[in-house]
């Protein structure tokens, strides 16, 4: 068989398709397949659709008896080009027009014959994704289970419920087409919704709102909090935290940092509007006190934080506002609050011992539990219990539907009830998961 040099081999246009895949990291574009879950490497899906597309799509200069001249072959190629920067924009992601006219190069290029694709380290799923939307055969395989689960979430289980319409009870007075997944997403939607007033009647009483300077009531976003320690100047035993930053709204228009006030060996804060001009209380070297200036090591505050002496402290309280967040000081009421019992039951495991990258163990943090507050874990614990429930309310309601009832789970190829339920908990999974990640990755408690 005569080989074909491909587009990928002699030229693409790169400046499109960096801006695109520059594009794809803003925030506010809308619904990104990255918004499932976390993945660490997850590549840009407009570079994993060029990539493909002109892996597959033949060089003019495969074609001498098209294309004779060099200036012919440039033409075409710049043809070619267009319609690749037309593929790689967010915006034509799923254009069915765009999506043609590629595929149809696609099929001109492979004689009508395109090469199943197999991406066996596919991590994020982007390479994988981007090849059932150009219409190939993908397969996809990795030995991370949550790579594994990200890549069935994207790529397995939307075209096995594709073209359904949705089972919830509300799913009647909506009405209209279901085309591609829209049906599912709409279930995924109401039923992730369920679980949030279920979990609020049974945990809504350990989230109170909170009043302004004014007396106005606003519902809380966040809890801002910061791990202590006390300070070793025998002269201070300040109860010092430790806080990389006082800034806690670095936006344009908006910024707002902490003042500390002292109490006898303890520390509160103010809000204040504008910039802070000092550093906050660690840095790469060390930490230091807030009260006294005395430089702390690290070597000390892991020896506290082994020791169980290492303690929080509220800092600060996040809330919606009418015109956007708003930022309140701690108060005992919040606090209290917070100080919750554990639940009798939660999964738990040794964190990894390795400080190069995952350094919680050295400070005393040995179990994934210690991660997070009681007042988190009580809610995730809830909103994991919640799922089964879940299940079970979208399996009755999926049954009176048109939906057939073949009793096979979706590991067994079932697309009834039950797996159709199952599809659905996946990415409710996924959101309770997802939580609990940003839980563990944020620098302060929240």
């Amino acid at each position: 068989m005569e080989y074909k040099k491909k587009l990928i081999e002699v030229a693409l246009p790169l400046e499109a398709i960096n801006e695109a895949s520059a594009y794809e990291k803003m925030p506010g574009i809308g619904p990104h397949p990255r918004g499932i879950h976390l993945w660490w490497a997850r590549r840009p899906l407009a570079a994993a659709r060029a990539v493909i597309w002109s892996s597959l799509v033949d060089d003019p200069s495969s074609h001498p008896d098209q294309f004779p001249t060099e200036e012919a072959q440039n033409q075409e190629r710049q043809r070619l080009f267009a319609i690749l920067e037309k593929l790689v924009k967010w915006k034509n992601s799923n254009d069915p027009e765009i999506l043609a006219e590629a595929k149809a190069e696609i099929m001109k290029s492979t004689c009508g014959n395109p090469p199943a694709l197999l991406d066996p380290f596919a991590g994020g799923g982007a390479i994988p994704l981007e090849a059932q939307r150009l219409g190939l055969e993908a397969h996809a395989s990795d030995l991370n289970p949550v790579a594994v689960m990200i890549n069935k979430a994207m790529i397995e289980i939307p075209p096995k419920f594709a073209g359904q319409p949705p089972v919830n009870p509300n799913s009647n007075l909506i009405g209209g087409m279901w085309a591609g997944v829209t049906g599912l997403a709409e279930d995924v939607r109401y039923y992730g919704e369920w679980m949030k007033n279920e979990a609020f009647k049974r945990i809504g009483h350990l989230y109170p709102k909170v009043k302004d300077e004014h007396g106005q009531t606003h519902t809380v976003i966040a809890w801002i909090w910061a791990r202590t320690v006390k300070c070793p100047n025998p002269a201070c035993g300040c109860e010092m935290p430790l806080i990389h930053s006082f800034e806690i709204a670095k936006k344009k228009g908006k910024t707002v940092y902490l003042s500390p006030v002292f109490e006898d060996k303890k520390v509160r804060f103010t809000i204040k509007d504008g910039k802070n001009k000092d550093d906050g209380t660690v840095n790469r070297k060390g930490a230091s006190c807030i009260k006294c200036g005395t430089p702390v090591g690290f070597p000390y505050i892991r020896d506290e934080g082994k020791a169980k002496r290492m303690k929080k402290q509220l800092i600060a309280i996040v809330a919606e506002g009418r015109k956007g967040r708003i930022y309140i000081e701690a108060n005992d009421e919040h606090v209290f609050a917070a100080e919750v019992q554990k639940p009798s039951e939660y999964p738990d495991a040794q964190l990894p011992y390795n400080p190069r990258n995952f350094n919680t163990a050295i400070y005393g943090l040995e179990n994934f539990s210690e991660l997070f507050t009681n007042r988190q874990l009580v809610a995730l614990s809830t909103f994991s219990d919640l799922l089964s429930d879940t299940l079970k309310k979208i399996i009755d309601d999926a049954k009176t539907s048109d939906i057939e009832d073949d009793q096979l789970s979706l590991s067994d190829g079932g697309k009834g009830a039950l797996a159709y339920a199952q599809a659905i908990c996946t990415y409710l999974a996924f959101a309770v998961s997802s939580v609990a990640l940003k839980l563990i990755l944020k620098s302060q408690m929240r």
